[in-house]
C-alpha cells in the first residue's frame, strides 16, 4: 500500500485574473468550494514541513493529510487569500518568486498584480510556511551550473533576510527539473523540492521532486473531491518517461541557441 497525499497546487486567486495566468487561477467562489471539499474530506491539512518530516524520517504524517500549496506570489494571497485560509484555521505553503515582489527586483514573470517581499511576514502569521520560488521563474534545468546555483541561493537569501529565520523548502518553477537540478538543490542546502508532475504524492514520495497538482481554471469540485479521494491520477514516485526526457533536452537545446534563460510557464 502506498496511501496518496494530494498537494494542490494554486497560482492566483482572483476574479479578472490577466490573460497569461488565467488558464491556471480559480475565483474566489471555486477556492471557497474547494476549501469545503477539504474540510469535508476527513484529511488533515498540513505544510511541507510535515511533508519533510516524514520524508526525513524525523516524525510521522498525521492520518490522511493534505496539502495547499501557493505558486509566485500573487496580489491575492496575503490578502483575501490568506484571510480565508485563516478563517478555517487551514494551513498553507507559499512559494515565493523573489524577483517579483522585491524592490528592484527582476524576473520573468509577465506582468500581473503581485504581493510585496514586506509581506512575506504576514502570510506567517495567518498560518503559511514560506518557500523560495527562485529570483526568475526561470526553466532550472535548461541553466548553467552558475545560474542555477544563483537562482537557488539568491531567492534563499532574500527570503531569509526578510523572515529572519531559514527557508528550508523550493518548489522549481513550473515544475521543471532534472537529475543535476535535484542534486544542486540538495547541495546548496534545500531540504525539499516541489515539483509538478500531474501526480499525487505519497509517503514514499522523493524528497526533491514532490508531486504536486495544478489546479486549473477548469477543474471543477467533483476533480478535486476525486484528488482528496486519492483517486483520478497516478501516485508517485515514478520515473520520468521519455516525452518528459524528451521535452527537457528540446528546451535546454533551444535555450541554448537563444542564448537567455527562459520563462518556466
Amino acid at each position: 500500500m502506498n496511501p496518496a497525499v494530494p498537494v494542490l497546487l494554486y497560482h492566483a486567486v482572483m476574479d479578472d485574473p490577466p490573460g497569461w495566468i488565467a488558464e491556471f487561477t480559480v475565483t474566489p467562489k471555486e477556492f471557497a468550494a474547494h476549501l469545503d471539499a477539504v474540510a469535508d474530506s476527513g484529511r488533515t491539512p498540513v505544510t511541507i514541513s510535515a511533508l519533510a518530516d516524514h520524508l526525513t524520517g524525523r516524525a510521522p504524517l498525521p492520518p490522511r493529510p493534505v496539502l495547499l500549496t501557493f505558486d509566485d506570489g500573487f496580489a491575492d494571497l496575503p490578502g483575501p487569500t490568506a484571510a480565508v485560509l485563516a478563517e478555517r484555521a487551514l494551513p498553507a505553503t507559499a512559494y515565493l518568486t523573489t524577483g517579483a515582489i522585491a524592490p528592484g527586483g527582476r524576473s520573468l514573470l509577465p506582468p500581473a498584480p503581485m504581493m510585496s517581499l514586506d509581506r512575506a511576514v504576514e502570510l506567517e502569521r495567518s498560518g503559511m510556511e514560506i518557500g523560495s520560488h527562485t529570483v526568475t521563474h526561470a526553466q532550472l534545468d535548461t541553466l548553467t551550473a552558475g545560474r542555477l546555483r544563483a537562482e537557488l541561493l539568491d531567492s534563499r537569501a532574500v527570503l531569509e533576510d526578510a523572515l529572519g529565520h531559514p527557508v528550508p523548502h523550493l518548489a522549481y518553477p513550473h515544475g521543471y527539473n532534472s537529475p543535476r537540478v535535484r542534486a544542486m538543490t540538495a547541495r546548496v542546502g534545500y531540504e525539499t523540492a516541489t515539483a509538478v508532475r500531474h501526480a499525487l504524492s505519497s509517503g514514499r514520495d522523493e524528497r526533491y521532486r514532490i508531486a504536486r497538482l495544478i489546479v486549473r481554471r477548469g477543474h471543477t469540485v467533483a476533480d478535486v473531491e476525486a484528488w482528496l479521494a486519492g483517486d483520478g491520477a497516478r501516485i508517485a514516485p515514478y520515473r520520468d518517461g521519455p516525452r518528459t526526457v524528451g521535452w527537457r533536452w528540446y528546451r535546454r537545446a533551444r535555450t541554448l541557441l537563444r542564448g537567455r534563460p527562459a520563462f518556466a510557464g
